[in-house]
């Protein structure tokens, strides 16, 4: 069963929150005025069409772009107030970011490519550690081209969970898989969220995925335009894409 947002730590909150691009004399609205809260423990599921917001609301919450005008509170820090050093230190302290390709240093093996994050962390786990809890423990001295996609992106969980985050940010996750690697890659996700304790955001298209959410956020035009409470989260293993 989920946890009931408000029963924990609310870890964001996000009032009238907007971000305009400007392209000549176009204006584009990606978010139009969201509010929204999430809380510490949760696994949340974003689904929408591309161009409705799910990435730039991602991008913003991981420090990584900054909102045209409201609030985004990480705890108590309004995030839209910080300069891109304080974001830059925000990032490297509580955030972990997954991609839907995986930028692994091909030189490298999976056990360096982990390593290249612990090294700036300021409480890191072991790469042998980080890489156990997303069971690749046996492929810690392959190089990326003798890993699958899948464990290649578990990998990059590994990498991202590494430097113990509060908040797991992962935008397509599974895009580039099929459904059974896909699953495998879930399943990493859940037990990390099981086990540290991470609050957990998943773009998405795969509209399936959001049977293991605690809560599902649809978007629409810069909207969150209907929230989805899961009364049970389904294990990744039931689902079927």
């Amino acid at each position: 069963m989920g946890q009931t947002p408000g029963i924990l730590e609310t870890v964001f909150r996000a009032r009238g929150l907007t971000k305009t691009y400007t392209s000549g004399d176009v204006a584009v609205h990606a978010l139009r005025g969201l509010d929204l809260e999430i809380a510490a423990r949760e696994v949340v599921v974003l689904l929408g069409p591309s161009g409705s917001g799910k990435s730039t609301l991602l991008n913003i919450m991981g420090g990584l772009d900054h909102a045209t005008s409201g609030s985004l509170f990480f705890r108590d820090v309004d995030l839209t107030n910080l300069d891109d050093r304080g974001l830059t230190a925000y990032r490297r302290r509580h955030v972990g970011f997954v991609f839907q390709f995986y930028n692994l240093v091909p030189s490298l093996t999976a056990y360096e490519n982990v390593a290249l994050v612990t090294e700036i962390a300021e409480h890191p786990m072991h790469p042998d550690e980080a890489l156990a809890l997303v069971g690749l423990e046996s492929r810690i001295d392959h190089f990326p081209a003798q890993l699958s996609g899948g464990e290649q992106q578990r990998v990059a969980i590994a990498r991202a969970i590494a430097k113990r985050p509060d908040v797991l940010l992962c935008d397509e996750p599974t895009g580039a898989l099929d459904s059974k690697t896909g699953i495998i890659v879930i399943e990493a996700l859940l037990g990390i969220n099981a086990q540290l304790g991470t609050t957990t955001l998943i773009i998405t298209h795969n509209a399936t995925i959001q049977g293991v959410a605690d809560r599902v956020l649809s978007f629409a035009d810069g909207q969150i335009s209907a929230i989805h409470k899961n009364e049970a989260r389904r294990a990744a293993a039931e689902l079927i894409w």
